[in-house]
């Protein structure tokens, strides 16, 4: 059991922290977001609280590149860091009335103290893990820019003069033939970095080794879990990329069928749909297709065999890191 709860809400340039005992606010204050400032704030105020590192809980909202700060300072002086989903926490304080972020430091050092029986300490991924993770947002975001650029080519060239056409078409060529350019080096410095680490290399060999998976998959699906330590099993990574359905029923009015959550992980989603997709309808024979066209004829919905087809590439993908062996369609029991 703890002694001190503290919660912090972090934004790009500074951190508000509100310590709590139990349920009494004993302690609040605000500090830059820098690893230093944010060392030197910890230690006076458990000098002032007289508390002990150890005697500490700190509870803050992941929210991306700014937490990065913070989880370095709590790992270099041994504190006790939960990082946890913004929705959880918010959907855990009921009504709430105003907003700011000494009173969200607040409510997160409550939530700390109520539900400190849930606490998973956070670890800082491996390095290169955490590059994987910025390269592959980095080439998201070009990605989302090459096709803005595109569809200005594409959907305009029937409303503006043929001139003026000509040049803006030469114009946004040059841009995205540069972006091009920046995300094939991105994918060059993925694979230098992945090539540098045997377990990275080793896991992506197991996972190209099933039909459907690419390397684009493979390399999403090892940055996301964390090189497969983020998530205990398959269904857990389902209900994470959305394709896990649940019923939403409610006395003898409320009756809904099995849905699949809009709360989900949509990067993963699209780069699962778009295999299951090709191996159902591209490839020329193999079990996918097998299987896609006889629950056609049996008259299930397109969208839910396709839904049960990403499921199995997880199931798969999952398969082949615990067992440390490649994919093979003789099954072979552990026995």
């Amino acid at each position: 059991m703890k002694k001190i709860y503290v919660g912090i809400d972090i934004s790009k340039e500074k951190c508000n922290l509100c310590y709590r005992s139990g349920l009494d606010i004993v302690r609040e204050e605000e500090c830059p977001n820098d690893v230093n400032a944010l060392k030197k704030t910890f230690k006076a105020a458990l000098k002032v609280l007289g508390a002990s590192l150890e005697d500490v809980l700190v509870c803050a909202e992941y929210t991306g590149r700014y937490i990065y700060p913070l989880t370095v300072a709590c790992q270099e002086l041994g504190i006790f860091l939960w990082m946890d989903d913004p929705t959880r926490i918010k959907n855990s304080m009921g009504l709430t009335r105003g907003k700011n972020d000494a009173i969200d430091a607040a409510r997160i050092a409550e939530y700390a103290y109520r539900y400190s029986d849930k606490a998973i300490r956070y670890h800082i991924p491996d390095a290169a893990l955490v590059s994987m993770k910025n390269l592959l947002a980095d080439r998201e975001f070009l990605l989302i820019d090459k096709k803005r650029y595109q569809s200005q080519l594409s959907d305009q060239k029937r409303y503006m003069a043929p001139g003026d056409f000509k040049h803006k078409n030469s114009r946004w060529k040059k841009v995205i033939k540069s972006i091009d350019e920046q995300i094939a080096a991105i994918d060059a410095e993925i694979e230098s970095l992945i090539a540098a680490d045997p377990v990275l290399t080793h896991q992506k060999e197991l996972l190209v080794s099933i039909d459907g998976i690419g390397d684009r998959i493979a390399i999403n699906m090892i940055a996301i879990t964390g090189g497969f330590t983020r998530f205990q099993n398959a269904r857990q990574f389902c209900s994470f990329a959305g394709l896990t359905p649940y019923k939403y029923d409610s006395g003898t009015s409320v009756r809904s069928k099995a849905k699949i959550s809009r709360r989900a992980n949509q990067t993963m989603k699209a780069l699962l749909h778009m295999s299951a997709v090709n191996v159902a309808t591209r490839m020329k024979s193999g079990e996918y297709k097998d299987y896609y066209e006889r629950k056609l004829k049996e008259g299930k919905h397109v969208m839910c065999i396709l839904n049960v087809l990403r499921a199995k590439l997880v199931h798969r993908m999952f398969s082949v890191i615990r067992r440390d062996t490649q994919y093979t369609k003789e099954y072979k029991p552990a026995c």
